[in-house]
């Protein structure tokens, strides 16, 4: 099964680049990761918001392969604990879909299509992130995930 994060513009700062390299170096000792980064749109500045989320979307969407369970981390989707994220991410890998899809969004959200395709959707916190912070607080929640299912020190409770 292959994991994959899907997100729109490269990380601007360096600190959270090499926090999100240290995570998804840690998660390849438990699963199959891919970070697959789709460019900022040009001329954006001249776009409507509408416009943005639909061009954005179109291209998230040709990223997306029929078979993956796509959760989209969203601010009004469903928050967990650490240790319940945990659970939710065996039990998807329980179902035996090829693959699971988290996706973050740019600034202005999904477009409509992309919401279509989701399964899931799930936020990391009622507080707002910068997107650039989201990847990096993301990563490290998955790798957690992971140690938890491991019974691993990492997380202490």
């Amino acid at each position: 099964m292959k994991f994959k994060l899907i997100l729109i513009g490269k990380t601007a700062k360096s600190y959270i680049s090499e926090g999100e390299q240290e995570y998804i170096k840690r998660l390849a000792k438990y699963i199959s990761f891919e970070k697959i980064v789709i460019p900022d749109l040009k001329n954006a500045k001249k776009l409507s918001f509408q416009e943005i989320k639909r061009q954005e979307g179109e291209l998230i969407l040709k990223q997306i392969a029929s078979s993956d369970w796509v959760i989209l981390l969203d601010e009004k989707g469903k928050e967990f604990r650490s240790k319940d994220f945990a659970q939710f991410i065996q039990k998807r890998m329980n179902q035996g879909p090829k693959g699971i899809t988290f996706v973050i969004g740019g600034a202005y959200g999904f477009s409509d299509k992309v919401y279509q395709v989701a399964k899931e959707k799930m936020a990391l916190s009622k507080m707002t992130f910068s997107h650039q912070m989201v990847r990096m607080i993301f990563l490290e929640q998955l790798y957690r995930a992971f140690s938890i299912l491991n019974n691993e020190p990492y997380h202490h409770e």
